[in-house]
């Protein structure tokens, strides 16, 4: 089983996304963020089935909502390293964190 370590700059964006959808319409902020948990828990069940985007950085596409979680896999251990919107600049282009 995998354990997941979600960095603070993830839970940052995290709360950022909700934060913009919850102004954009009441109640999607959380709809938001259980799909983030929902994909964080599908990473866990088999994160090396994921694309590898850039270095050792993986990233798959929420369902319904324009972002990426993008996840480092390090032994038995999952690193959530940050959610971004899909037309931020990725990670391996200097996006943070």
């Amino acid at each position: 089983m995998y354990k997941v370590k979600i960095l603070p700059a993830a839970k940052q964006d995290i709360r950022e996304a909700a934060k913009w959808y919850n102004e954009q319409q009441p109640g999607l902020g959380l709809r938001f963020t259980s799909y983030v948990r929902h994909k964080i828990h599908s990473i866990t069940a088999n994160p090396l089935a994921f694309s590898v985007k850039y270095s050792d950085i993986r990233a798959v596409v929420l369902d319904v909502f324009p972002y990426m979680v993008h996840f480092e896999v390090e032994g038995n251990k999952i690193i959530i390293l940050a959610v971004l919107h899909t037309s931020r600049k990725p990670l391996s282009e200097g996006g943070h964190p």
